[in-house]
Parts: C-alpha cells; structure tokens; sequence
C-alpha cells in the first residue's frame, strides 16, 4: 500500500495481491475512520496490481508490458499518469479499468499462466503413454500465433510464491460466490500430480529400490535465476526420496542457502558446491531446474561419475538421441521413446 500526493488530494494505492473488492473496503475503512475522528480529508484508493516476477523484477517494473489501474476517478488517472510517467515514454501502457477489475485481473493473469503449464504437462503425458514426442508437439502449436511459444514447456510443475497461490485464491473466491471453477481446480490437481512424476520415473529406472540409493538433484529453485524454493518440485521429489529411505546429493547456483535454511543439517541431504560434486558415486541424476549451467554436459563424463547410467530429466533439457548413444539411459517428460511403461 502505497500513498500518493497531489494539490493537497491524497491517493492510495493498492499495489499488492489481495481479495477482490478490497480497495472498496480499505475506501470503506479510511472513511469511517475520518468520520469518527471529524477530520474532513478528500481521498481516493485505487488498485495497481503489480506482475514482477522472481529475478528480474526490476526489469518487469521499469519496462512493463502494461500498468494497470483501477479507479473510477479522473484525478486518481492524472496522479498515476504522472507516477508513472517515466516508464511510460515509448507507448502508453497504461490500462485504466474500476478496482475490481484490476484487482481480478492480477488472479486471472497468474491463473492463466498456471493453466497454460499444466494444459502442456496434460499433453505430455497423453504424449508418453501415446509414443510421441511432446516436444515436437510444442512446436507444432507455439507456432500458431493464437498460441504462442510461452508458457508451454512441460516439466515437472509450477511452483514459487505466484502461481500456486493466486490459482487457489481464485478458487477460494469462486466458492465464497457460490461458483465452483472447474477447470481452475483441474488445473491444481494436474499440477499437483505433475510434481510426483520425478520420484515416479526414478523408482521405474530403479526397479522400484530406492532404499539405500545417493540421488544427485540439479536445481532446487523452483526457476532460474532466484533462489526460490516455495513450492517447487524439488522439494516433492526430495522428501519423496527421504520416505524411501534415499539420500540426497543437491546442487543449485543460488538456493543453497535457501535449501539449508529449509532443512537444516541432516544426514540423508548433502548440499554440495557444484554440479560436478553433486553426481560424483551417486545412483542417478534429476533435473529439477533448467539453469543453463546444466545444459551444456559431457555425457561419457557424467555416466563415468554415475552408479548407475540414469538420467530423469525434469525440464526436457537433453538430446534423447544424444544422452542415449552413450548407453544412459534417460527419462524425459512426454519424450514418446524414452519414456517408461507406466
């Protein structure tokens, strides 16, 4: 919550992820509160929902897409003009609407993305089971340009502070109106079955013994180039492994910290210093994380290093024809050939 100020006219601004129907509210609140108090100040409250996401927020602010502003009030438009002014040179970005949609706007846009991702995890599982290849199917659609290459990489699920948390917001308020969103709640489920299909391949390509195994996990962050690990599938896949009686070798370039702030000491996890460390006399490797330190390998290298040649592949960063002809064997999501019988 932000104010702003202009000829002696205060604005607050609603910048953060909330309920529909609070700028309404913190209007209802202020009033009362200057009523009882005799003070007559003139206000108004809008609703500027931010979309900044993990890593580059900075850049997502300063050159926006779009700003969007929710408010019934020419005033209120003029101050969030000028607010804004200098990241609105080039074109005018700025989308006025009233509060409520503004702030619907914000669920509607992360509850999207969030249905995007698990449309194509969707996919690629109907892709295993079929012998496709989903990622030529990827490409097949992206190029539509109704569709679009975003958002459309099958993996191991979403995670992080937005997506999960603003899709069950959404729901939540689709109950509180008495409106059950379907396609929204399958959306959750799709992804919440997603994040089991790592340790669900490992047990296949490990005849089901985990008991015992050192598992090497590239990427703990629940993306790139953050060290979020709120709901990431990393941290379904490792405490999956640890019910197994599995340990655990990590390595991740910016979580680390994170990771061992989480857990704590323990002697099935062992964070290590690279990802080299990390695959060094483990029984297989899991990509969970495409940081592009992991995409460049010397697969001779890293079957040598392995127990046993078995690579499950989270974000689909590998050649299969590649990782195969050196005899690893090697489970990818939605890869048609290289997938398991499940």
């Amino acid at each position: 919550m932000i104010a702003g100020y202009m000829r002696s006219y205060k604005v607050i601004v609603n910048k953060s992820t909330v309920p529909v129907g609070t700028t309404d509210r913190v209007r209802t609140v202020i009033t009362q509160g200057l009523v009882e108090r005799g003070v007559e100040l003139p206000f108004n409250v809008c609703s500027n929902p931010e979309f900044l996401r993990d890593g580059t927020a900075t850049e997502d602010f300063t050159k926006a897409a779009r700003i969007v502003i929710g408010t019934a009030s020419e005033r209120v438009r003029e101050t969030m003009r000028e607010c804004y002014a200098p990241y609105n040179r080039k074109r005018d970005k700025m989308i006025f609407m009233d509060a409520r949609s503004a702030e619907l706007t914000k669920y509607a846009a992360n509850a999207m993305l969030a249905t995007k991702i698990s449309f194509m995890n969707e996919v690629a599982n109907l892709a295993e089971r079929l012998r496709a290849d989903v990622e030529q199917v990827r490409k097949g659609i992206g190029s539509d340009p109704r569709i679009g290459y975003d958002f459309i990489y099958p993996g191991c699920g979403f995670g992080g502070s937005c997506l999960p948390k603003d899709l069950r917001a959404l729901v939540r308020l689709g109950e509180e109106v008495g409106y059950e969103a379907a396609l929204l709640r399958a959306v959750k489920v799709v992804n919440l079955g997603q994040e089991r299909v790592l340790f669900e391949k490992l047990s296949h390509a490990l005849g089901g013994e985990l008991r015992g195994k050192t598992i090497a996990v590239w990427g703990l962050a629940f993306k790139p180039n953050t060290d979020d690990m709120r709901e990431a599938p990393s941290r379904t896949l490792i405490e999956a492994l640890w019910a197994a009686e599995a340990k655990v070798q990590a390595f991740d370039p910016a979580a680390m910290k994170e990771a061992e702030r989480i857990y704590g000491q323990r002697e099935d996890l062992r964070l290590v210093g690279s990802r080299e460390d990390a695959v060094v006399g483990a029984d297989a490797l899991v990509v969970c994380t495409e940081w592009k330190v992991f995409r460049t390998v010397d697969f001779g290298w890293l079957k040598a290093q392995l127990r046993q040649p078995v690579i499950v592949d989270g974000r689909n960063l590998f050649d299969p024809l590649e990782v195969r002809r050196v005899g690893i064997r090697y489970y990818a999501v939605g890869r048609g050939e290289c997938a398991p019988s499940l």
